[in-house]
This record gives C-alpha cells, structure tokens and sequence, in this order.
C-alpha cells in the first residue's frame, strides 16, 4: 500500500522488476565464454524480455533466453539479432559482466555499476533517444560468474531507477474500469488492442492514450506530445505493467515519470498501468493513477545523474542468487560439456590454436586393443578425437584386466568377451559421445603361411584392413609382435596415412611417426578400396618436404630381414609381453601426443624429424614444440632420447619397390610375402645386399674422431 506523506498525500511505492533466466541462456553464455572470450571480462550486451502482466494473480518477468546473447560466431559487443513486433516479448537492453573467478565476482563495485547505467538511462531521456525508442528507460545490468567445472552459476540482477527527492505522491490509483467512462473504456479497449497487434507497435512499451472529447481513444507514440495539446484532449501516459500488484503500479513506471518531469516539465502526470487477461486489455486489471511531482533541483542538467536504486532482493535481502544445472542436464551431454573444458581452457592462454574441430572429426585405427591399444585410445579421447575403431581377434584373459584398462574380470568370464568389442563398450561408458566401433579380425602376417583352403579368407582380411586403412586418417600400430605390422605399414605407406607405432621391451620403449609414402597418392583398387576421405585428401595434395630428397623411415626401414614368425619356439615369458607396468604407459601417451603434433603441423606427415636440444631444430613457431621422429625411453636409466632414421630402399614395408609391386599385383603379391618371407628380401635386394656384405672383410677402427658430434643419428 502507499504511505501517507506530511501533507496527506500518498507516496508512490513501486513493484520492482522480478528477474527469470532460461537455462538456454547459461549454455549460450559457457558457449560464448568457453569458445570465443576466454579470459576476456568485458562487458557484453544483452537483451531482455517482458510482456505485461496478463494473470491478476502473477506478476510477469524480465527474462534472459539464449537469444538474449549473440551467438559465438559474432562479435561480443555487438547487441543481439531481435526480432521485432512479438507482442509477449519487448526487449529491453542491457549490460552482463561476467567475471573469471568468484573473488572478483564477490569484488565488483556493485554501487558504481549502478550508477553508470543510471548514467545512460539519463543521457538517453535528456538527448531524446528515450522518446524515440522507449525500451532504454528500463535498460538493465547484470553481474555473473560462470563456474564450468560445476555447472554453477552466481548472478545478480539491477535495474537501475532514478530515485525523486522528494517522492513522487499519488493523488488516485485506481482500476481504469472505474477511472473511465463507460464510452471511453471500450474505446480505450479497443485502441490498446489494435496497439498490441500491431507487429509495428506491439513491443513498444511506453505510450500516449489519446481520449477525445467525444470520448474516442488514440494511441500514440511518445514523440507525438505535442501534437496530443490542446482541443480538449485528455492524455495519459501508458506503460506495459509487468505487475499484477491492484495497488502498486509496476517498476518501469520510475523512469517514466523521469522522462516525463524532465522532457516536458510535467508536475502532475496521469499514468495507465496496461495489464492484460488472455491477450486482450483488460481495464478492471490496469490501474489509472495521478502522480504528483514535485520537480527535485539540477534535474535540468545532464551532467546531474539522480541516485540511482534498482539490485533485485533475493528472498527479501540483498544477496546474489546461485542456480546448478548439472542436475538438470542429460548426463551424456553434461559428459561432453565436462570433456570438453579442459581442452577449450588450452585455448585461453596455454594453446589459443588448438584446432578442436579437427581432433573431433579425425578417425583414428587402432590396430591392437591389449596394453597400448586400451591406453592410446584413453589418451586420444582425452585429447578429443571422438572417431575410434580398435581392431583386434583376441579375447580378455584373466591376465589382462591389471594392465589394459578398458576391461574387467566380467569381461574374462565364460572365455572371455572379444577385446575389441569389450574395449569399445567400455569407451562409450566412459564418454557416451565417442563414436567407437570394434572390428573382429587377425592380421595376415608374413612367416605365417596360410593353406590353399585359408587363402581366400586371408584374402578377405587383407582386402578389410585395405579399406580400413583407407577409411581412417590416422593409424597406430600397437600389435605385440613384429610381422602383425608389416601390413598395415605397407597399407599406410600406400595410402599416406599418419601412422605412429608404439613398441615395447620390458624396460625400454620405442615410439615413432612413419614418413609419408614412396609414391604419388594414387590407391590401389585391386582390392576394392575406396578412396580416403578429405582429411588424407588434403595429405595427399602436399609435396614431400625440402629434406635433400629423403623422407622419413618406417618402423621397418632398419630391417635387414624380412619379418618372419616370431611366435614360434617361444616359452611362456617370451610369448607374453612382459613388460614394466610403466612402460605401457609412457609409450601410449608418448604416441598420443606425437598424433597431435602432427596433426597440428602445417605439413604434417612431411615434416621433418626434430632432435630435442638440436641447434638445427626450429620449433619456436610450433606451439606444441618439435615434432619428433622417433623416441626411445628406457626405465632402466630413466632416460628418453629422440632420433631421427630416413627411409630405406630397401625397406620390406614401405619403399617404392614394395609399393608398386603391391599396386601392380595385389592379392598374388600378398599371398607371395605372406607364404615366402624370402620373396620380400628377394624383391627388396636384401638378399643381394646380405651377400655383398658377407663377401668384405671390415677392419673396425676403435679410434673415435672428437669432431664426430652429429646433431642426429641416423638409423
């Protein structure tokens, strides 16, 4: 209810503006702070909505959506994109800071915040901007702090109104039903609704009500005051009440009167509190009241700012508000969102080019889904890469649960589940939005000769990895034994794939990127292949890299053999990879990150190998650092060093005698390498080279030359 004053009079109170956030708009503004802002506090512009209130029993919000931000793809300072002419939405302006820690949040001047806006609602209503587009008088300002580990958000609404010294006094405050006349009413009815379906006036909150002596009602717009003077006309100013108070007109109200004493030097003011019912005016609802003014001193000058009031109360008292939409959000995508952080606050300061997209969108083979497999494919996911497919025909044993860490004792049981399978159902509980796939199958091998009643079939695993291969941007050869990776090597030699293979020994490991193929980036068909997607289209458009005509070795270019059985005649330590329980470790992350150097170097896999500490090394432009070729650590000195080893010609995997040979003749050719080891040393001039070497007769000498200090030993 109003209070008496001295005079008898009563003082205006008002029904301040209650705030409503949308969910949307917390997502919009992580989106915005993650994506684009980063450590950026400055403030960003905003926009409101309101309606007047439409239920005698409710009082309608100012309410942030997540259109009430601009998107993250435009700029910050400009104002959201608006549509106009929604009769339940008039957007009013307004200001967010939004800070990087709680500390600051708590540490904002909160009375000189205010105080500003103030500043502009005033410099709007003497410069006339207020008259021509009303919604600044309820310009708002709001102050937040975005916590993104918790999905919390801390937040404090103000809507700055200019303070009268003294108060403004209200003579009559009445439904407007019982302030007109019966004429005047139904004619006032009918000239708010065309008002408010109009798609030009609709959102228009503050107007004129133009009543005629003969009792015929007007709408217009603030800025034709002057013409509304004189003959006889009655004018009230109106406003879309958001109130639903039958004794308190609503918040915007205050700087109405504002404009009004101080554009048109009014001291009595009658007002229309315009409320609604089901979308038509509704007069027993809507209030028409006198305000008495009595003009306070300096309000002439702009420079003049009245004190302002306006932070909302929370639950009576002046305090912040805090919503948690982790409950509230699906799990898998509050998963993604939590994946996610990490990598895009890289961006902030540590690695502003990052490029998440295309981590995201890489497909990733792994061949191998045992100690490496399960931990590369942990690691690759926590740097982003959500397209994983792990190919392996082995099964969960009792023994593998300690050390590979996508399985479980369920899944040894009853024989144990298919790792593949097994470590693919395991990654999606991890992270549902993983796009994993599992693939059942042995890799052909050379020294595994294969009965004319098989050969078909291995034909088939050949031609499936083939298209494998080729469907993927990047391959890890993470298999335990030697000769399960000549085929991939050979395949990604053919396709110009980023291959990295992960080797273990039991103290001492060896992680290496192959270089790219010996030929031009025209694949085979012979086995059915399908053409590789944009990624390696994009690899096979560059040239080998300035390197004196050498590229980069494979992990098989050091071979003076071909790959043979190496399972055979073996007891039981050599046919289980005894390992330390380190080792796995470090190699599979020590992989993981070499993938995404790669991936982030201008000419990827043709980049040439980096020595760490070289004088010949030029990574200050690499924002990840070198880009090795190789790495060989071993635990048992604790040590790790980088080499770098170029291709060989005569390499049984990946030099262009191979490589034609495997274009021209395809399923004969493999058949040949994988039932006749020899064939590959013979093709290769390995053989010839063992026969050269076996005839001389080497003298070693046992002096070393001091001057011998090359930057990189080459392998």
């Amino acid at each position: 209810m109003s209070k008496q004053d001295r005079s008898g009079g009563s003082i205006l109170q008002f029904a301040p503006f209650q705030s409503f956030v949308d969910e949307g708009f917390w997502h919009r503004l992580s989106s915005l702070k993650l994506n684009k802002l980063g450590i950026d506090d400055s403030p960003i512009s905003i926009t409101g909505f309101y309606a007047p209130c439409s239920h005698s029993q409710v009082s309608n919000h100012l309410a942030l959506l997540s259109e009430s931000l601009s998107s993250d793809e435009s700029e910050q300072s400009s104002i959201p994109e608006i549509s106009r002419g929604n009769r339940n939405r008039c957007a009013v302006p307004g200001i967010i800071y939004n800070t990087n820690t709680l500390e600051a949040y708590h540490a904002l001047d909160k009375k000189s915040l205010l105080k500003e806006e103030a500043k502009k609602i005033w410099e709007d209503i003497h410069t006339g901007k207020a008259v021509e587009d009303s919604a600044v008088l309820s310009r708002f300002l709001l102050i937040s702090f975005a916590d993104l580990k918790k999905w919390s958000f801390h937040y404090w609404f103000a809507f700055p109104a200019l303070t009268f010294d003294p108060p403004v006094t209200v003579v009559d405050l009445k439904p407007a039903s019982q302030w007109f006349t019966s004429q005047e009413a139904d004619s006032v009815s009918v000239a708010c609704n065309e008002w408010r379906n109009s798609s030009l006036t609709a959102d228009v909150p503050f107007f004129l009500v133009c009543i005629a002596s003969n009792s015929h009602a007007t709408i217009r717009h603030l800025k034709d005051w002057e013409a509304c003077q004189g003959d006889g006309l009655k004018v009230l100013f109106g406003f879309y009440d958001p109130c639903h108070l039958p004794n308190n007109p609503g918040w915007p109200l205050r700087n109405f009167l504002a404009l009004i004493c101080s554009r048109w030097n009014l001291k009595t003011v009658h007002f229309l509190c315009y409320r609604e019912n089901r979308g038509f005016a509704d007069l027993g609802l809507s209030l028409v009241g006198e305000a008495v003014i009595t003009i306070p001193q300096g309000w002439g000058d702009v420079h003049c700012v009245p004190n302002p009031v306006g932070w909302e109360l929370n639950k009576g008292r002046h305090m912040s508000r805090v919503i948690n939409l982790a409950k509230s959000m699906d799990p898998a995508m509050l998963a993604i969102s939590a994946a996610d952080l990490n990598l895009k606050l890289m961006r902030w300061r540590a690695l502003p080019s990052l490029n998440l997209d295309k981590l995201s969108s890489t497909k990733c083979l792994l061949l191998g889904a045992g100690t490496l497999g399960c931990q590369v494919a942990r690691m690759l996911m926590a740097w982003g890469v959500r397209k994983i497919t792990l190919l392996d025909n082995g099964r969960v044993a009792m023994s593998n649960p300690l050390r590979q860490s996508l399985y479980t004792l369920d899944n040894c049981l009853n024989g144990g589940d298919f790792k593949a399978m097994a470590a693919v159902k395991s990654l999606k509980q991890i992270f549902p939005a993983v796009e994993a796939e599992g693939v059942v199958m042995a890799i052909p091998m050379p020294g595994h000769p294969v009965s004319s009643q098989e050969e078909e079939s291995m034909l088939e695993d050949c031609r499936r990895l083939h298209e494998l291969v080729d469907s993927h941007d990047a391959v890890f050869l993470l298999t335990d034994t030697r000769e399960s990776r000549w085929l991939p090597a050979l395949l990604c030699a053919n396709a110009n794939k980023i291959t990295i293979t992960a080797a273990l020994g039991f103290d001492s490991f060896l992680v290496m990127r192959h270089g790219p193929g010996p030929l031009n980036s025209t694949k085979t068909d012979d086995l059915n292949a399908e053409p590789g997607n944009a990624l390696s289209a994009d690899i096979d458009g560059l040239a080998l890299a300035d390197n004196g005509g050498k590229r980069l070795g494979c992990y098989f270019c050091n071979d003076v053999v071909a790959p043979t059985d190496s399972t055979a005649n073996r007891t039981l330590d050599q046919q289980c990879t005894v390992t330390r329980p380190g080792v796995a470790p470090i190699a599979s992350s020590l992989a993981a990150e070499l993938f995404v150097d790669i991936l982030h170097h201008p000419i990827g896999i043709f980049a040439e190998g980096e020595i760490a500490n070289s004088t010949n090394c030029d990574s200050s432009d690499q924002p990840l650092g070198i880009l090795p070729h190789q790495i060989r650590g071993s635990l048992h000195q604790f040590s790790q060093m980088t080499l770098v080893g170029h291709a060989s010609n005569s390499c049984t995997a990946c030099c262009s005698t191979v490589v034609t040979e495997y274009r021209k003749r395809g399923k004969e050719f493999l058949l040949q390498a994988i039932n006749h080891p020899t064939y590959l040393e013979d093709l290769t001039g390995l053989t010839e080279l063992m026969k050269s070497a076996s005839s001389f007769n080497l003298d070693w000498d046992n002096e070393i030359d001091p001057d011998d200090d090359d930057d990189y030993l080459e392998l």
